[in-house]
C-alpha cells in the first residue's frame, strides 16, 4: 500500500509540472510566435486551452494583459497540495 501511494504521489507531482512547463510554454509562444518542429505549437495549445479559457471567460483583461496563467499556476499549485494532502504518508 505504501508504495502505491508513493508512486501516486510522484504521478501527481509529474503531472503538474508538466502542466505548469506546457502553461510557462503557452506564455513564451504568446510572447514569441514562432513554429516549433513537431507539433509541439499545436499540443501546446491543445493541452493550456482547457485550463486557460474558463479562467479568461471569467477574469477581465487587466489594462490588455492576459492574467490567466498566473492564475491557473496558482490554481495549479493549490489542487496539487490538496491531491497530495489528502494521499495518506507514506511510512
Amino acid at each position: 500500500m505504501g508504495l502505491l501511494v508513493l508512486y501516486l504521489g510522484v504521478f501527481v507531482n509529474l503531472l503538474f509540472l508538466g502542466l505548469t512547463i506546457v502553461i510557462f510554454g503557452r506564455v513564451l509562444l504568446s510572447w514569441i510566435p514562432t513554429r516549433l518542429p513537431w507539433g509541439l505549437n499545436d499540443f501546446i495549445f491543445s493541452v493550456s486551452e482547457p485550463i486557460l479559457a474558463p479562467i479568461r471567460r471569467v477574469l477581465p483583461m487587466a489594462g490588455g494583459m492576459d492574467l490567466s496563467p498566473l492564475v491557473a499556476l496558482v490554481l495549479l499549485q493549490l489542487v496539487e497540495r490538496l491531491l497530495l494532502r489528502l494521499l495518506p504518508p507514506v511510512l
